[in-house]
């Protein structure tokens, strides 16, 4: 078992090491003779101005939709998994936006909305919120009330 100091010494030496891989990792990632296979990968990013546009048209495609991290079938984080989860419980359709295939629809969306966190829930083209705010609405009956009329707009039974 190790003393407490040792434990310390232990875990200050890890953090300064994790530090120093991060720092290590970005010099890399930026050094111009970096080669190809190491530097960090985007996907290229929206022309200026048409971000917003298809936030828009996504919200107007469809009665629910969600700008999450991954697909509903293969999601890539926790909140938008449960989001998913409790949209699908209610029996509702819903589109989705995966936000990991465009940087720029990524940080678009949080300007969009002025919310900082993904997954972000829009029902009849307004925005509801992230994971939190759905749970706390599915808790209180208030997302019932919310998501009812799309429901019965979609032909869909009742969960």
């Amino acid at each position: 078992m190790l003393s407490r100091l040792g434990a310390s010494a232990l875990s200050r030496a890890s953090w300064q090491s994790a530090a120093a891989t991060g720092r290590l990792v970005r010099q890399l990632a930026t050094e111009a003779d970096s080669h190809d296979d190491f530097k960090p990968k985007y996907a290229a990013p929206a022309p200026a101005g048409t971000v917003e546009e298809q936030i828009k048209q996504a919200i107007a495609a469809d009665k629910v939709h969600v700008f999450m991290k991954g697909t509903p079938a293969t999601p890539q984080c926790g909140f938008s998994r449960t989001a998913c989860i409790v949209l699908q419980a209610y029996g509702v359709k819903f589109g989705a936006t995966n936000v990991l295939a465009d940087a720029a629809m990524r940080e678009g969306i949080k300007k969009f909305t002025s919310w900082p966190t993904i997954p972000q829930v829009f029902v009849n083209g307004e925005f509801i919120g992230g994971c939190d705010i759905l749970m706390g609405m599915h808790e209180s009956g208030e997302l019932e009330k919310v998501l009812k009329p799309v429901r019965d707009a979609q032909g869909g039974a009742a969960p």
